[in-house]
Order: structure tokens, then sequence, then C-alpha cells
């Protein structure tokens, strides 16, 4: 199973938007693109939502049937480990493998210099200090492929390995070393996901030095071609740009290297849909934007549990959020102002839309009543998601408009 040059990854908290996001890919196909959707879902995703990873899977194939949708497509199990791997089994194709927990354990006594010795292309003293940071991180990876492999057979599945979700950025030079790691374990990844220099918090807009950030991304690019030329790494291995959603900044630096390069990529987003169907209920207004201002209110009241388990991929600062009190008496353009990602619109509120993405556990709570009322308002919410991934993430990233 090989991944193609161009994919998205698109979060469907509620598994309602499938038709809808897959609508963005083919905007871009009719513009004579191919960009395949990777619909990703992750295990605390759907325990916080209380769903199963086959919900998913159903109403991904249920949207390429309506769709007439016949390129390729897939269905990530986002974030896996060797603990929650087993339900994600059979209604996934593509895995992302997660070990940034495992980045500074120290391998088994003496590894860090087998492995250097093994891999004399790199300075020796890098290379044991790399391998000592990451290492153990690749030996748990291929832990976690070969029980996938076990289950599913070789070449079944794509395989991405994540390094993102820790507090440092990897270097280039790190880099080459952890591929060179994955090749030893014999894992055939199609991308991999590294962290980058600056903050990818959820929903809004990179902050950090873009010219870094694009020198870096390319010097990754050339880093995994450099691997796939040593180690027999699939050819068609890329970078993965994790928590990739609204970083408007630098989707312009990612166009150059991949049209300098010739280089794929997948674009990770998730939340944004979520975000969009409340955009799409606060238009319809009546009962619809009711339920948006209820929801706000539920996660300002709860905005300590909901943030905790994304402290390190958001930034909300408290004195810019409105009580709910206000909230409640706003317009539907009022509350739709605050939360679009448009940054040329001053009612915009990054502290709000970052609040309400981490929220949807509320919105989960409701159950029948927020899920019947995406029914009720699919028209608007389908525009604004279609619209969000089209305009604001494909054509920017893959256009270069």
């Amino acid at each position: 199973m090989e991944l193609p040059q161009f994919t998205i990854g698109v979060g469907d908290r509620f598994a309602h938007q499938a038709k809808a996001q897959l609508a963005a890919c083919i905007c871009a196909a009719e513009r004579g693109l191919s960009i395949s959707p990777v619909w990703n879902k992750s295990n605390r995703e759907h325990l916080i939502v209380g769903s199963e990873p086959s919900a998913t899977r159903t109403a991904a194939d249920a949207a390429v049937r309506a769709s007439n949708w016949t390129l390729p497509y897939f269905l990530d199990a986002d974030h896996i480990n060797l603990t929650n791997v087993d339900r994600f089994l059979d209604p996934c194709d593509f895995f992302t493998i997660d070990v940034a927990d495992a980045i500074g354990k120290p391998p088994e006594a003496g590894a860090a210099g087998a492995f250097a010795s093994k891999h004399p292309e790199f300075e020796r003293a890098s290379a044991i200090a790399a391998a000592q940071k990451y290492l153990f991180a690749t030996q748990e990876a291929g832990k976690i492929y070969r029980k996938i492999a076990a289950a599913k057979g070789e070449g079944n599945f794509v395989t991405e390995v994540s390094m993102d979700e820790t507090d440092s950025p990897q270097t280039p030079a790190e880099l080459g070393v952890i591929l060179a790691a994955i090749a030893d374990e014999k894992i055939p990844i199609q991308t991999i996901a590294p962290k980058f220099t600056g903050r990818f918090n959820k929903g809004v807009d990179y902050v950090g030095d873009v010219a870094q950030f694009e020198k870096e991304f390319s010097d990754d690019v050339a880093a995994i071609a450099q691997a796939v030329a040593r180690y027999g790494l699939p050819r068609n291995l890329k970078l993965s740009v994790h928590s990739g959603s609204d970083k408007f900044s630098i989707y312009a630096s990612i166009h150059r290297v991949l049209q300098k390069t010739g280089a794929g990529v997948h674009l990770k987003t998730a939340g944004t849909t979520w975000l969009e169907e409340l955009i799409g209920l606060a238009e319809s207004g009546g009962e619809a934007l009711d339920l948006s201002k209820e929801v706000y209110a539920e996660a300002y009241a709860h905005r300590e549990e909901l943030c905790a388990p994304y402290a390190a991929v958001i930034d909300i600062d408290a004195s810019r959020l409105p009580s709910p009190s206000e909230v409640n008496g706003w317009s539907s353009e009022q509350y739709t102002s605050a939360l679009r990602h448009d940054q040329s619109n001053p009612a915009f509120n990054p502290s709000v839309r970052q609040l309400l993405h981490v929220g949807y556990k509320v919105a989960a709570h409701m159950g029948d009543r927020y899920t019947s009322l995406l029914k009720s308002c699919e028209a608007a919410i389908a525009r604004n998601v279609t619209s969000n991934l089209y305009d604001r993430h494909i054509v920017p990233v893959f256009f270069g408009a």
C-alpha cells in the first residue's frame, strides 16, 4: 500500500463531515492535483467522544461512495502505541506510531556505541549522543510496527512515525540518525513527523521564525532523500506536519520547498472541522446559535479540565476570553467573527478559538441534541467545512496561491 505524494489529514470528531471534507479534495482534483484524504482520529479523541474507529471508517467509506471518489484514501490510527493499537487494527490502513514519550529514555548499555559503529557515515560522538536520545524510541516503534504487521500483513498498511509531541525539535542531523535507526528496525515508514522549531498550537497560526522553519523544513527534506538513497527506505517517504491546520504563516514556505525539490508532504489538520461545525451552527441562528453559545459557556466553566490534555499545544490568554454572559448577547456574526480564523477581522479571537478547539468534549456530552442539529444545519456546516479545508489549507500549501 503506497501513500501518494500529497495527502491531507482530516479529523472529524463526530463523523458527520466526511463528505464535506472530501469535497475539498474533489475541488483540488478538478484543478488537476490529486490530494488524498487521510481521515485521522486518535484514541484520546475516541475516548472523549465515546466513539469507535469503525465509525470513522463507515463515515469515510460512505462519503467516498456518495461522491464517486476513485482516488486513494486512508484511515489513520492517530498517535497509537502498544497499549491502544488493538482497537484500530481492523478498520485502519494508516498507523501513526507515536513514540514521543520514549524519547530520551536510554537504550541498553552499549547500544548507542554499537549504532555509531554500524553507521560510520555519522560523526561518532554526535551519533552516540543522538542514539542515546532516540534509539530506544525507534526500537519501541519497531515493536509497534511488528505487532501491526503480524495482524494485517506487511505491505497492507501505511506507517508513520511521530516524534513531534516532545519538548525540543530534532535537528536535520538528528533526523538522519533517527531514519538510520528506523531502517535498522526494518520499519518501511512512508511519513515521519518530527518536531519543528516554533509553536504549533491547535487551530491557530504558527508562532516562530518563519525563515528558520523554511530552512529546517528544506534540510529535513534533504535528510529524507539521503536516507532513502542510503538505507533503502520507501522512495515516497515524506514529512508529516502535525497540528498543521491554520499554520498560514508557513504555508508559502512549505509550498516553495515542495516546488523546489519535488518532495511530497502530509499536512495534518484535525480540530478545525469541529470548529467549522460550530461556525455553521452559529450562522444558522435560532436553536443552533443558542447551542453554540452553550458550548462556549460550558467550555469556559470547565476550561482547566479541557485544556489540561492539550497544555503543550495551546496558548490561551485568559484575559481575552469573554464571559459567557457577554457571549450570550452575541449575534451570529459576532460569534462567527470571534471564532472563524480570519486574521484580517479585528473581532477574531485566538483565545476563544483555542478554547473551543479543545472543547469538543462539551458537545460530546450533549449527544443527540448536538448531532441532530448537525443534520438539520448540514448545508451551512458543509459549506464552511469545505471552504476552510480547500481555501485556507489546500490552496496555499499545494497550489501556492
